[in-house]
């Protein structure tokens, strides 16, 4: 059987104790009060340097944002998501510090430790924070936190999705009414499919560069990438290794799509795949791919058993960086305006990511006749009522530990060797790199 093959892991994630939001008394009054004269701040945003929709989205809330505070004047500096850390780390050396930062969440440990971003609650005023967070998503407002301090406010964000070919389904007798709960179903489904339809059963999209997909497999069958005290490893431990052998399983079977990861949407856009698990902001693709072609539906995250599923987050957060206490008024501001009732309406409808704010799903001023239009963001917004924080490995060794993790579980579902051995031994090794205390 070929062996399946990988990029180079750019970031890492591990599990970690889910915070509560923070407290009123943990905030400060550091920033700046309100003013009207002017100010300049960079803000370092990865969207922006994509093609499309999501850049022109980005254009378009920050023209909003200077429309309503014209005071405020806002370079957008636009950076690939897989270089942005390394640009902000070379522009601080410079000199040049970012006013605000778009990071992607598995950096977190590393940006706290070592870029000097304070925590939110050092910044804003308590009566600020909780007029700004009133009806937003608790656990949402988790994603960017390190214990009981929230440094990053969570701003572009999904859970995990089972789109399915419901055309494939009918023409294997599956009833496209009732997806697959489990993975059992998954398992019986896109044998199912395979058989009756010639095509690619399932591809679980569990072993991307960023790993928050993992995480959530993982938790879902009671395991973790870590313990809670984030000081050991668990990636080798039972719950982990069930539920890599599961993926095992179903690639052993037949079930698995035996596709490199670059290769799996294109094979679900094309119509040679039935099921896929990956992140809500392919919904935009592959919708314009099945129009007039097949009829694409979506389901949550499969579950192990009766068990809940745990789904993880992908995305970023904003963080303040500038120590200037007018720019960090103004850099609160732009993030306050991003991640607004507003501001999510055009993030969810025109890119595809998740409201922080459930509030808005339904109210025909925001998202209600979007939502009613595209009911395919349903399940993963049933989902955020479970959703846990993808969170970094710590230290400075975070990324190479994931790439121990990663390669594991790859070895392991496309290879012969003993599952649980290869996970083991892999999380020795990537134990060593652990920060000692």
């Amino acid at each position: 059987m070929r062996r399946y093959s990988r990029r180079t892991v750019l970031s890492a994630g591990a599990s970690a104790a889910v915070v509560g939001v923070l407290p009123a008394a943990a905030f400060g009054q550091q920033i700046a009060p309100p003013s009207t004269a002017p100010v300049t701040i960079t803000y370092y945003n990865y969207n922006l340097a994509t093609a499309g929709i999501g850049a022109e989205a980005t254009k378009e809330l920050i023209a909003e944002f200077m429309a309503a505070n014209p005071h405020i004047k806002v370079e957008g500096v636009p950076v690939a998501s897989g270089q942005i850390l390394a640009r902000v780390q070379a522009d601080l050396v410079a000199g040049r510090v970012p006013d605000v930062a778009q990071l992607v969440f598995s950096d977190l440990d590393f940006i706290v430790r070592n870029l000097g971003v304070k925590p939110l609650g050092d910044i804003v005023p308590a009566s600020e924070w909780a007029e700004h967070t009133k009806g937003m998503v608790p656990a949402g407002l988790r994603l960017g936190a390190i214990g009981d301090k929230v440094y990053g406010i969570a701003y572009v964000f999904s859970t995990p999705v089972l789109f399915y070919n419901a055309t494939l389904f009918k023409a294997a007798g599956l009833d496209p009414d009732a997806p697959p709960r489990t993975w059992s179903e998954v398992k019986t489904a896109a044998l199912a499919l395979r058989e009756k339809t010639g095509k690619n059963g399932v591809y679980p999209g569990v072993y991307s560069e960023f790993d928050w997909l993992l995480q959530a497999l993982f938790l879902s069958n009671g395991g973790r990438s870590m313990n809670e005290a984030r000081d050991r490893l668990t990636f080798g431990e039972q719950p982990a290794v069930e539920a890599v052998e599961m993926l095992r399983d179903l690639m052993k079977s037949g079930a698995h799509a035996n596709i490199r990861e670059a290769e799996s949407g294109d094979a679900f856009m094309s119509g040679n795949l039935g099921m896929i698990l990956t992140t809500s902001v392919y919904q935009r693709a592959f919708l314009n791919a099945a129009k007039d072609k097949f009829d694409l539906r979506a389901a949550a995250m499969p579950a192990f058993g009766e068990k809940p599923t745990r789904p993880t987050n992908s995305g970023s957060a904003l963080f303040v960086m500038s120590k200037d206490p007018v720019k960090q008024r103004a850099a609160w501001e732009l993030m306050k305006f991003m991640t607004s009732k507003r501001g999510y309406t055009i993030i969810t409808s025109k890119i595809g990511y998740l409201p922080l704010r459930l509030d808005i799903v339904d109210d025909p001023a925001y998202l209600g006749e979007w939502v009613k239009q595209n009911p395919l963001v349903r399940p993963n917004l049933e989902q955020l009522g479970r959703l846990n924080q993808w969170v970094a490995f710590p230290g400075n060794n975070y990324r190479q530990i994931s790439r121990i993790q990663v390669a594991a579980v790859n070895e392991a579902v496309f290879g012969d060797g003993d599952v649980a051995k290869i996970l083991r031994e892999a999380q020795d090794r990537a134990q060593g790199l652990m920060p000692r205390s």
